[in-house]
């Protein structure tokens, strides 16, 4: 079983210290590069979860989370133009997302895996996705949680503005959420391809 799982994990792994990486290098006004290829940490999982059940997958996501503290902790230790690349604040509210939105993404599939193919991978990244954004940024950047860091500064992300630059004037962090969680979302939709592909061809030769 752990052998089987090597795939799985390696995948999540790379996919995780790519979004560390990228998420350094913004892409317009409202993303980071790394919004682009975090989202597939949820197919990883979802085809874990069809191929090998829940508890592979599970053991997939704890993977990913430890690759993920070691990578806040590297972060933490670089110091870049405006202090470490990585805060304590972004540390606990990524890897907190990211273990909370991946458990539950495992936990619904599981629920819906008897259903229509595409209903429990679409179903279980939606909800993931949507926890994950609204964990990290809130915890990242909501001037509600400042306690969590004090000296850390994020004034900045509570400046007003119109949401993604048109809507109703929200604080810049919600913004920041929204685009990356429409990103998700449209990632969720691309994502069922490949999904589809790779449990077709996995499936046929084990058949």
């Amino acid at each position: 079983m752990t052998r089987n799982l090597i795939p799985g994990i390696l995948a999540m792994a790379a996919i995780v210290v790519a979004s560390n990486i990228l998420v350094q290098f913004l892409f317009g006004q409202w993303l980071t590069w790394g919004a682009f290829t975090y989202p597939f940490a949820f197919l990883v999982t979802d085809l874990t979860n069809r191929l090998q059940g829940p508890a592979a997958a599970r053991k997939v996501v704890v993977a990913g989370f430890v690759v993920g503290v070691i990578s806040s902790l590297i972060g933490t230790r670089i110091i870049g133009e405006f202090g470490p690349l990585v805060t304590l604040r972004i540390a606990i509210g990524s890897g907190l997302a990211f273990l909370v939105a991946q458990l539950m993404d495992v936990s619904v599939f599981n629920r819906l895996r008897e259903g229509s193919w595409w209903r429990a991978p679409l179903v279980s990244t939606l909800i993931g996705a949507s926890l994950d954004t609204a964990i990290f940024f809130s915890v990242a950047f909501s001037a509600a949680l400042s306690f969590v860091e004090p000296a850390n500064d994020v004034g900045w992300a509570g400046e007003v503005l119109p949401l993604l630059g048109i809507g109703p004037v929200v604080p810049l962090w919600v913004s920041l959420a929204s685009a990356d969680w429409l990103v998700k979302l449209s990632l969720a939709i691309v994502a069922l391809v490949p999904f589809r592909v790779i449990v077709s061809k996995l499936t046929a030769k084990v058949a």
